[in-house]
């Protein structure tokens, strides 16, 4: 059995693949989430660290939180690679989708040449499959998914919060259909529970915050919206109570109920 960490952004994508490596029989060790020193955030969903640490323990995986800037990224990045293999660990789990991304094949050449220099073998179980039927086993599995991010153009504001289900999957089929360009809309997303999940994240408190100048793998949009998590908890499967003791999670004074902010690493 292979000892592996899985790249994590706590959305869907990262949590499919999560899922599928352990029914393959890996051995997932930790999460690696990247937080950014400009944002204090992990990019591009824009979470932050202590909503991380509460949906990994959620789900009782440890979760490595590496702190780095642009202009180390690189660097930073093999060094972290280099700690897991000092702990036995030989290869990394990636959420990577190239069906529909435009960039997928630019990130995938990014992995191997983070990876293999280091001697961690990557494993990307997504590869070269639809996303439909990426989001619909996501939902059949029982997996609960919330969009945390929205663009201002085709989505709207009225989508942070919304439910990824089977009714969220029709109208997104139904946007791609009449789009003359395919897309649907810029969003990322958030996993509250699931199979691997021992208890469910609970979302207590929020506040949307707008970024109107939103840069994704250099690519400008109008502006995007997200949902900030000010304050969540972990809940019994069987319970509708959040654990109080750890429902708390610190965040960022400034931010108020909308505030601008800048988008990017």
């Amino acid at each position: 059995m292979e000892d592996v960490f899985v790249s994590w952004s706590g959305g869907k994508d990262c949590c499919l693949a999560c899922y599928r490596a352990i029914k393959s029989g890996l051995n997932v060790c930790c999460l690696a989430s990247i937080i950014t020193k400009r944002t204090g955030r992990l990019w591009p969903h824009l979470l932050s660290p202590d909503t991380l640490e509460m949906q990994a323990k959620a789900m009782g995986i440890p979760l490595v939180q590496w702190w780095t800037n642009v202009a180390d990224y690189n660097a930073e990045y093999k060094k972290m690679l280099l700690g897991f293999k000092e702990e036995g660990i030989t290869g990394g789990v990636f959420g990577d989708v190239n069906v529909g991304n435009g960039q997928g094949s630019e990130h995938r050449q990014w992995i191997e040449s983070v990876c293999r220099p280091v001697g961690i073998t990557p494993h990307l179980p997504l590869w070269d499959e639809g996303r439909e039927s990426l989001l619909k086993e996501l939902i059949d599995a029982g997996f609960e998914i919330i969009i945390i991010a929205a663009d201002d153009k085709l989505l709207g504001k009225g989508w942070l919060g919304q439910k990824m289900d089977e009714g969220m999957l029709s109208e997104l089929k139904v946007r791609h259909q009449m789009s003359p360009t395919g897309e649907v809309g810029y969003y990322h997303t958030l996993v509250v529970d699931g199979p691997i999940f021992k208890k469910r994240l609970q979302i207590l408190k929020t506040a949307d915050v707008y970024a109107p100048r939103a840069i994704r793998a250099g690519l400008k949009h109008d502006g995007v919206w997200y949902l900030d998590i000010l304050e969540c908890g972990l809940q019994s499967k069987a319970s509708v109570e959040p654990v109080q003791a750890e429902a708390e999670v610190a965040i960022n004074s400034l931010i108020k109920e909308v505030m601008p902010i800048e988008f990017g690493v």
